[in-house]
């Protein structure tokens, strides 16, 4: 028996070739088929350019296909399927699907992880608008410190920017705890901080008890998140969206690290001068710690 939960982006995809059909061209036509009639985890592992090779057109008529029936791309696409299929598809058959799709073919692997992690990278670019990023860099210039929090594999992307807002000369830590431990970390928390929090998808209780402890003591938030803006939407100052991989294929924390590093950027252009005498600072001492080694 099917699982109508799977089929959700399933049927959202074949319900918009259906209703969309007169309004493609031939070629568009040729790609909406494709893409109705193949398996969901087949459209998972696929690139635009394996996708147009498949339904005999070009990696741009897919995309504007996809873009027809009302995606904002394949990564879209995929976000959509995406859902449903991991939490129906246990995480080893998911990775047998994985290695099954790129088989041994050692050039074939190097395109499939460089075609993902474009993809997704692209995608993220477009779903942020300047304004939420403007609105989120200002809160990140005027905070007395920055909280950044991520678990599991969102930790990566919380310690790069902490770690490297330190390196800017801005005050910053990071925090990965759970549970009753998640409470000390929030007790130095107070007004005019901020805090990001990483997380792609998957909510946790520690969020809400975050967001109020901020909104309490008056300090700010921002989530990078593939899924999670919505449940926050009027208690947070911002979301950049950082889509999550659909495949496993790229690492999970590829997303807001871009994202981070694009913080990091802004942040050091605002406060050139500070950011210039911390790293002057920073090889000082490191020249010190070589000299003394």
């Amino acid at each position: 028996m099917k699982n109508p939960e799977r089929e959700t982006g399933v049927t959202r995809l074949r319900a918009a070739v259906r209703d969309l059909w007169d309004e493609l061209s031939a070629s568009e036509r040729s790609v909406a088929q494709y893409l109705a009639n193949a398996p969901a985890e087949q459209l998972l592992f696929a690139s635009a350019q394996e996708l147009g090779s498949a339904s005999g057109t070009s990696n741009a008529t897919v995309v504007r296909a996809l873009q027809r029936l009302g995606y904002a791309g394949l990564p879209a696409l995929k976000r959509s399927l995406t859902t449903d299929f991991t939490s129906a598809v246990a995480p080893e058959v998911r990775l047998k699907q994985r290695i099954a799709h790129v088989g041994q073919d050692l050039e074939a692997i190097w395109s499939d992880v460089f075609d993902e992690a474009r993809e997704r990278i692209e995608h993220c670019r477009r779903l942020t608008d300047a304004d939420t990023f403007k609105r989120a860099v200002t809160t990140l210039a005027e905070a007395a410190e920055v909280y950044c929090y991520g678990v599991a594999a969102s930790e990566l992307a919380a310690r790069h920017l902490a770690l490297a807002l330190g390196r800017l000369g801005r005050r910053a830590r990071f925090i990965g705890a759970t549970g009753f431990a998640f409470a000390d970390s929030l007790l130095p928390l107070g007004r005019g901080d901020a805090v990001v929090v990483f997380q792609p998808g998957r909510p946790l209780a520690e969020f809400t008890v975050l967001v109020e402890r901020a909104r309490a003591v008056g300090a700010k938030v921002l989530f990078v998140t593939d899924e999670l803006g919505n449940a926050f939407e009027g208690r947070i100052e911002a979301v950049l969206t950082a889509p999550h991989t659909p495949t496993g294929i790229t690492a999970e924390s590829l997303a807001g690290l871009v994202v981070a590093d694009a913080l990091l950027l802004a942040l050091a252009t605002l406060d050139e001068t500070r950011a210039v005498e911390t790293s002057h600072q920073l090889t000082a001492l490191r020249e010190e710690l070589l000299r003394r080694s």
